[in-house]
């Protein structure tokens, strides 16, 4: 597992390395004290996950992260800061993790945990036949789905597929590995959402999907604990 950790201050970057290392000995962590120097590993390098400070002189944690926003592959990203008024600003680049330095040495330790879980569920297959064969995919690869009579389509970021099934028995198998039911006829995955509104849902890729009035306020609940956490 390979874990990034940007802070300009050298001391508070060290503790942080120091307690992550404590946390998860067998990882890889690698430190910078200048997000551009970040940024620049970023570019032919990817990782596991990202502790960010937010505030930062040469470039902004948040700024960073929204260079990470159109990755297909974005690692688990953690703000670490000591101004919590900035988290709501934090929302937009869908954290995994908002850690206070103030309860670091507590926070740091189930924000870490967490990320085992998710990184373990994002090698989660799901199964279906089409066309007489059998294919695999990966949770963390599929897009969303969409009803089409008895049949579903499967958009994914390796390509399309259709295969006999219903929405909510989707629904039912994907339950707790974040899949979203938006509308009556789509079914999302909410690592791919980067914006979602009262009538349309905008993922990563420009894909404009529509949110059904039924399904508005349970949808974005969902979306806003995920932002959270």
């Amino acid at each position: 597992m390979k874990i990034l950790i940007c802070d300009d201050e050298p001391q508070i970057l060290s503790g942080i390395a120091k307690k992550v290392l404590e946390c998860l000995p067998d990882s890889n962590v690698q430190v910078f004290s200048s997000g551009l120097e970040l940024l620049q590993c970023l570019e032919t390098e990817s990782c596991d996950i990202l502790l960010l400070d937010i505030d930062m002189p040469e470039i902004t944690g948040l700024e960073i992260a929204g260079h990470l926003a159109p990755r297909e592959k974005r690692p688990l990203l953690l703000f670490v800061t000591s101004h919590d008024e900035l988290v709501y600003d934090s929302f937009q680049y869908h954290p995994f993790a908002f850690i206070r330095k103030s309860y670091f040495d507590v926070e740091i330790m189930d924000a870490l945990a967490d990320c085992l879980k998710e990184l373990e569920h994002r090698e989660r297959h799901f199964c279906f036949r089409t066309e007489g064969n059998r294919v695999c995919l990966f949770l963390s690869d599929i897009l969303y789905f969409e009803a089409e009579g008895n049949y579903l389509k499967l958009f994914s970021k390796t390509g399309q597929y259709r295969f006999r099934s219903t929405i909510t028995s989707v629904e039912n198998t994907l339950t707790n590995c974040g899949f979203i039911r938006i509308h009556k006829g789509f079914l999302v995955n909410q690592a791919a959402v980067r914006l979602f509104g009262s009538e349309k849902a905008e993922l990563f890729d420009g894909t404009m999907l529509p949110v059904g009035k039924s399904y508005t306020k349970a949808a974005r609940e969902h979306f806003l604990r995920y932002m959270r956490t």
